[in-house]
């Protein structure tokens, strides 16, 4: 967002920093650009089918694009989204689900197991693709709007959570763990090799 000018780029080293306009959960009334508040869990995927829904009634041209953890599907309110996504055919809508089998303080399938993902989304009437959310290029297809579809799509990407850097790798302690300045070394030494 700050590359696309919504604030100055300088401002990112203030992330989570006391009196931010950059909080850990965008806040729309503070963060230039940002036009719903996160927090929540299960928020997302609601407020964007009601998003799509606008969209389809005025027959806007606009698609609309939700990203969600899987340990947030846990939430009821996207399952109902997603039945009613469903129902009303939203092929305006793309959900991409981070599929990296980790939630805050645990796995999500010793939470609440998701599996089988892909048959519950096309019961709800969904196109769905699963693809390795490392590989870009294989979503480039899902994403550009060049594959026609009546239907609303859920990319079920499969990721790694801290790939590539040797301590976080598959960890759920790093949901929301902060490197000190020498693992920030590591870190950053691990991905540009």
């Amino acid at each position: 967002m700050a590359r696309a000018g919504f604030f100055p780029e300088a401002e990112l080293a203030t992330y989570m920093q006391p009196l931010t306009r950059l909080g850990g959960h965008p806040d729309r009334t503070k963060t230039p650009g940002v036009e719903t508040n996160t927090g929540p869990l299960g928020h997302g995927l609601p407020v964007g089918v009601g998003i799509a829904i606008a969209g389809q009634i005025d027959q806007a041209p606009y698609r609309v694009f939700v990203i969600t953890g899987d340990g947030e599907l846990q939430e009821g309110s996207n399952w109902e989204a997603a039945m009613t996504a469903g129902h009303r055919k939203l092929s305006n809508l793309t959900l991409i689900v981070d599929r990296n089998r980790l939630q805050q303080g645990a796995r999500t399938e010793d939470t609440v197991s998701l599996e089988p993902l892909a048959d519950k989304w096309r019961a709800f009437g969904w196109n769905v693709a699963e693809v390795d959310g490392h590989d870009i290029a294989a979503m480039i297809p899902l994403l550009d709007g060049s594959i026609p579809r009546e239907r609303p799509l859920c990319v079920i990407a499969s990721t790694i959570k801290g790939k590539g850097i040797s301590f976080m790798e598959d960890q759920a302690s790093w949901h929301h763990g902060v490197p000190s300045a020498d693992q920030f070394a590591i870190a950053m030494k691990e991905l540009e090799a």
